[in-house]
């Protein structure tokens, strides 16, 4: 019994060596799904490394946008190279609304891959061991936090052709920016509302509006408002809870319209 323990702890040990040398992490294990940080390629000229997330889901399983809604948890990670804190921005493709009979709220409901991208720190040292810690959760009838440390090394990136497809796909995924013919800006704000309008090219209309909120305001589900004109649609946005100066900076969003989804950032300026 002794002798099997000691194979196993050798075992784990051999395992996780390997994983701080591969420029991908080992997956995490949970019940309803897995999850793994995949990067490929060498650093930019600005020390920007791309990544991604991937989530993968059992059948069933659900899991969060950035904002999930008046329930769930959003995806964070936070990462380090060889100790010293490195920037990570999460890109999300087009999430999906849910409603359980109880809340609305904001996800997906298969797996996926969140485009991550990091910049390496100006003082790391030379062995670019990256540690990310991942908080998210997965659901199916009940919702279980998921968090974990995921380790990887850019020294073998460029090395797999499967982990750069992954990034790629990842990448390909996301919204574009409105282009110039489009527009969504916030036109009020009423005491439990803020009245967004998308304007959009004639033949083309919008569908859904996704809003962020952030720390000190709390969105509910847009509302697409009876009054529009031509190519132009407003939504409401109930605000479930707004701090003292919330009402001010930028919002991300995702607009669903008949010609595809955008993303961007909504002024309350």
């Amino acid at each position: 019994m002794l002798l099997s323990r000691i194979s196993a702890l050798l075992i784990l040990s051999l395992a996780a060596a390997q994983a701080a040398q591969a420029a991908s992490s080992d997956w995490h294990n949970v019940e309803g799904g897995s999850i793994r940080i995949v990067t490929a390629g060498a650093p930019d000229a600005e020390g920007y490394i791309r990544g991604a997330l991937q989530i993968d889901l059992a059948p069933g399983w659900k899991t969060y946008w950035m904002d999930p809604g008046a329930s769930g948890v959003p995806p964070q990670i936070s990462a380090a190279l060889d100790g010293a804190p490195a920037e990570v921005e999460i890109g999300f493709p087009p999430p999906q609304r849910f409603d359980d009979g109880y809340t609305q709220w904001t996800g997906y409901d298969h797996s996926v891959s969140l485009a991550l991208t990091m910049r390496v720190p100006k003082d790391a040292s030379d062995r670019r061991e990256f540690t990310a810690n991942a908080f998210l959760g997965v659901c199916e009838m009940i919702c279980i936090p998921v968090q974990a440390e995921l380790s990887f090394s850019l020294e073998g990136n460029g090395n797999s052709a499967e982990d750069a497809q992954m990034v790629a796909s990842a990448f390909a995924a996301l919204p574009p920016s409105l282009e110039e013919t489009m527009k969504l800006e916030l036109i009020a704000r009423e005491d439990d509302a803020l009245i967004v309008e998308a304007r959009l090219p004639d033949g083309m209309s919008a569908l859904d509006l996704f809003l962020a909120g952030n720390e000190g305001l709390t969105l509910e589900v847009p509302e697409i408002e009876t009054s529009t004109t031509g190519s132009s649609t407003r939504f409401r946005v109930p605000i479930a809870f707004s701090a003292p100066g919330a009402q001010a900076g930028d919002l991300a969003y995702t607009l669903l319209t008949s010609d595809g989804a955008y993303t961007g950032q909504l002024s309350l300026r």
